[in-house]
């Protein structure tokens, strides 16, 4: 379909020789430079002197005059009379491209090349060379080359590209960026195995700027050697940001895969986002994130946060962030279009240099579509905006929530999807993949706020809204999230026990292992309700241990296997330092035993204290009320006496036995009485 690079050369040579004309106004050997200043080699004298930029041009009025419309109108409709000198500094091309078009028209054999043709091509629309004024003129030619030479080579739609990033406006308006990025497009999206043209083909360099002399210059790859899908990487990666964007929009209208598509986007962000690159000093910003602001960001990147406000310095800044602006939006949409590193690397330059907040919003949603595939040194992103806190904790937070929203609407979504095998073989639901990704999030979230919790900036709340934004199905096994908590407490020291008890409320006790509980319950910082609930818990772990033992015991008895005490069995397979860890852990427990004996027995003796008190009370109020019995009393005690003296005087032999029966009996009825 298109032409080998070979064909190009062949091109050039037949319009070299098109160009070059016969007919002169003046007779010329050619064009002389010295100083600045180019003369006509020729007999005649110049009567023009046209000024472009630093070049001064001594040229002659008819053989310009009869190929530009512009020089026309110049010259004939000025109404200062007979116009000697003309600056044209606005021309596209500048002064080379304009020295190529006053050739043409002295008639001087012009060489077309793909670095050439744009600017030789805009500078003719600007001089108004059409055919109108004569057949065959500047702009009928360069745009033949371009249609037939330049379209259909793969290098040189690149060379023309590249050479129309400072002729804006000029180069849209006449299509030449149109054009050569769908011919980039086609010759992208074709079958590799057809490719006759030349390409790069080189590895990816993160930290060098593109040299296009470097360029391969042989013709197509031989017919044994296998191109690549990536081929077309490298070449479009230097292009200019906005070239670029255009060439992968063209290419996503032809349909090409979007892994390949995002691949393509992660190479032109690493090549030109010193930031992106992981071996930039990211790690040493999690120890020291402040100083990150400088230290970590090369390149570019390194004159932005120097701290001067020089006018270049804010140019670069807002081509950066453009730049970071522009591969945003042409992302893939599919889940993994691109890494879920490469999403958070741009999400913190993007913060860096205050992108447009919808921008990073978008940016946020696709870090948690994949935030499973994320780690740690990526997560872990400084608060540029200066905040309380070293690490932007509120950006954290908003992605588990997008997280956590595409999670339901996967789940959703799931019963009606078919189960998929994955890359070990295994037959696996969407449901099951939802749960493996909830797993992997909630060990990456466990180690961020271990990180974030030495913060002493960081807020019991922030951290709690973080460690409970994952549901408890998440955690099988909450070792991480008690070792977050110790580190909070660790840093920390000032917490109140409420506080305290509140931040150990994220973990479940239940869910600790066996060397976690070991920690736990000699460690100091934690509330001694959460101690006795770790104990308690791993207590009955060990008793259900046992039971488990004594019952695959008694059921290996019937094979007639040796008999071995469940709590032998339990000590001998179980570690040496888990032995020493629970006899020390027993020991608190005994103490914690008889600590709650001498209360209970405390509190008994304030008990039977509290009842004398009582009764000595109720006395006290009894005898307030009985003062009205008292001459009752009174008269029961006469009555006593009374009968005493009647024994005496009838002696003791003289009384009946009826008689010494009441006699005894009344005492016990008084004594009842009172009772």
């Amino acid at each position: 379909m298109w032409e080998s690079e070979s064909g190009s050369v062949a091109g050039r040579d037949y319009d070299s020789e098109i160009l070059s004309s016969n007919i002169h106004g003046v007779k010329t050997n050619g064009f002389e430079l010295k100083d600045h200043s180019w003369y006509v080699a020729s007999d005649i004298p110049s009567d023009l002197l046209i000024q472009v930029g630093n070049y001064t041009f001594y040229l002659h009025k008819y053989p310009l005059l009869s190929r530009s419309g512009r020089m026309n109108r110049i010259i004939y409709d000025s109404k200062e009379g007979d116009v000697n000198r003309i600056e044209m500094n606005d021309i596209p091309g500048g002064s080379d491209a304009f020295e190529l078009a006053a050739k043409f028209c002295y008639g001087i054999a012009v060489d077309l090349t793909a670095t050439n043709i744009s600017g030789l091509r805009c500078a003719a629309e600007y001089l108004e060379m059409t055919e109108d004024l004569e057949e065959g003129n500047l702009v009928f030619k360069t745009e033949a080359f371009l249609s037939y030479v330049v379209l259909s080579s793969w290098r040189d739609s690149i060379l023309v590209l590249k050479g129309c990033e400072h002729l804006s406006p000029w180069a849209e308006n006449l299509q030449i960026v149109r054009r050569c990025s769908e011919s980039i497009a086609w010759k992208a999206c074709a079958n590799p195995r057809g490719i006759k043209w030349a390409y790069t083909g080189k590895p990816i360099s993160h930290m060098s700027s593109p040299k296009w002399n470097e360029i391969k210059q042989e013709s197509s790859p031989s017919r044994n050697q296998q191109v690549p899908s990536d081929w077309w990487f490298e070449d479009v990666s230097m292009l200019r940001i906005d070239h670029f964007v255009r060439v992968i929009t063209a290419i996503k209208v032809k349909g090409m895969r979007f892994e390949l598509i995002g691949a393509a986007i992660m190479q032109y962000g690493v090549k030109w986002l010193p930031g992106l690159t992981k071996d930039d000093g990211t790690e040493d910003e999690i120890n020291n994130p402040r100083d990150g602001y400088s230290s970590s960001w090369k390149g570019g990147f390194h004159m932005i946060i120097s701290g001067n406000k020089e006018e270049p310095q804010n140019v670069e800044i807002k081509e950066q962030r453009m730049m970071v602006e522009s591969l945003i939006s042409i992302i893939p949409p599919q889940k993994d279009g691109v890494s879920c590193s490469f999403l958070l690397r741009l999400l913190r330059i993007a913060n860096m240099l205050k992108v447009a907040p919808a921008l990073i919003t978008e940016l946020e949603k696709r870090v948690g579509m994949q935030l499973e595939q994320a780690n740690l040194v990526d997560l872990l992103i400084p608060s540029y905006n200066r905040s309380e806190t070293l690490y932007d904790v509120d950006l954290v937070q908003r992605v588990l929530e997008h997280f956590l929203v595409q999670e339901q609407t996967d789940q959703l979504a799931s019963p009606s999807r078919q189960p998929f095998t994955d890359n070990h073989g295994f037959e696996t639901t969407p449901r099951d993949t939802v749960t493996n990704a909830k797993i992997r999030v909630a060990k990456l979230v466990d180690s961020y706020l271990t990180e974030v919790s030495r913060d002493r900036n960081l807020s019991l709340a922030k951290f709690q809204v973080i460690a409970e934004a994952l549901p408890e199905s998440a955690r099988t096994c909450d070792d991480g999230l008690y070792r977050a908590v110790d580190s909070y407490l660790k840093a920390h020291p000032t917490l109140s026990e409420h506080e305290r008890k509140r931040l150990c409320r994220v973990m479940d006790c239940q869910k600790l292992s066996i060397d976690a509980c070991m920690h736990a319950a000699q460690n100091e910082r934690l509330p001694l309700r959460i101690v006795v609930q770790v104990l308690f818990s791993e207590q009955i772990k060990i008793s259900n241990a046992i039971a488990n033992n004594t019952i695959k015991e008694s059921t290996e008895s019937s094979y007639h296997q040796p008999m071995i005490t469940p709590r032998k069995a339990l000590l001998e397979g179980t570690p040496q330092s888990f032995q020493e860890g629970w006899s020390a852990a027993k020991k608190d427990i005994n103490t914690l035993k008889f600590d709650l004996e001498s209360m209970k027995a405390k509190y008994l003796e304030l008990q039977t204290d509290m009842e004398n008190l009582q009764r000595q009370f109720d006395k006290m109020s009894k005898q307030k009320q009985t003062s009205a019995w008292s001459s009752g009393w009174k008269k029961l005690g006469s009555k006593l006496s009374k009968m005493t003296t009647e024994n005496q005087e009838i002696g003791p032999h003289q009384v009946s036995s009826t008689h010494v029966d009441q006699i005894r009996k009344a005492p016990r009825r008084w004594r009842n009485s009172i009772s």
